[in-house]
């Protein structure tokens, strides 16, 4: 099989490579579409992301759309749940999985992604794609997810009022997210193409004050303009990952205004189900956010895309 291998910062290499051998529990499936998104920016240009580095060369993406390859579900379209924790430690049993300390996460560590022709994985984590929904499109049902579960920190409720700064794939799903909840939406971001689709998704372009802001871009300017905005006891998510793996703002701001910061890390488990059953029902629209398909053998210029951000989502299809 093929595979796209990172081995330090900007260095990519198509390799040739045995095919999978699944464990007990795992099924292989060809992979269809990987979506990039921004960890797989910062594994690129700095080689790691925050404390997590590699000790061998990685296979990126975690955003897969696959094709189950034998067993009964063979040839049933699937998207993979990236994570896969242990299952018996404290945190994945109250119910925090997405926190367990021994998760594997594809394309992350020392765990191999998507970016290649084959994979083997737990089949639990295989979920039917929606008919209709095609490959590339399918690569944003992960990060719906994890719109998701930041949409469930934020704590919105009809009515609302909510900023969402950053305007990437993962913002313009948390923008749609608000929408359909019933809130006000402010939405900005320095990429004129990326802040025209969060307007016509229905985001405003006049600032107001909000309830609760969504910080999506990863910068501390972003961070304290959002601070800025929301009212007093109002809340923050971070959902952005910053550069250099240091998120820094104005404390006097949030202090004098007694805001509440909160964290949100990848999504919890049921929240790719969730995704599934709003794209199922037409709630979400995941169509028209893929702005450009490129093969395995031009993953480089799907990297120099996804570092200039000059488009939304970027997709490679292994097998094209």
């Amino acid at each position: 099989m093929k595979a796209l291998r990172l081995y330090g910062a900007g260095r990519l290499r198509v390799e040739d490579e045995p095919e999978p051998i699944p464990a007990h529990g795992e099924v292989v499936v060809r992979v269809d579409a990987v979506g990039l998104c921004g960890s797989d920016r910062h594994w690129f240009i700095e080689g790691g992301i925050g404390d997590a580095t590699t000790a061998r060369p990685l296979v990126l993406g975690h955003e897969i759309a696959a094709t189950i390859t034998a067993g009964p579900r063979a040839g049933e379209r699937v998207a993979v749940d990236p994570a896969d924790p242990c299952g018996r430690c404290a945190y994945c049993l109250r119910g925090l999985a997405h926190l367990c300390p021994e998760v594997r996460f594809a394309g992350h560590g020392a765990t191999d992604g998507g970016l290649c022709t084959r994979l083997a994985w737990p089949e639990r984590l295989l979920q039917p794609v929606p008919d209709g929904l095609a490959d590339d499109a399918a690569t944003l049902l992960e990060p719906l997810g994890v719109a998701l579960h930041a949409l469930d920190l934020g704590a919105v409720e009809p009515g609302d009022r909510a900023a969402v700064f950053g305007c990437g794939p993962l913002g313009l799903l948390v923008v749609q997210l608000l929408i359909r909840v019933g809130a006000e939406v402010f939405a900005t971001d320095p990429v004129a193409h990326r802040l025209a689709v969060a307007h016509a998704l229905g985001a405003s372009a006049t600032p107001f004050e909000v309830d609760v802001a969504f910080e999506v871009s990863g910068s501390d300017d972003a961070l304290d303009a959002a601070l800025e905005l929301v009212r007093p006891a109002g809340r923050v998510v971070l959902v952005g990952i910053p550069d250099g793996d240091r998120t820094s703002f104005s404390a006097s701001a949030a202090r004098r205004k007694g805001l509440t910061l909160l964290l949100s890390r990848r999504m919890k488990s049921g929240d790719l189900e969730r995704a599934i059953r709003l794209v199922e029902r037409d709630e979400i629209s995941l169509e028209g956010l893929v702005t450009e398909r490129h093969a395995l053998v031009a993953a480089e210029a799907a990297f120099a895309s996804l570092v200039a951000r000059s488009g939304i989502k970027i997709v490679i299809e292994p097998n094209a």
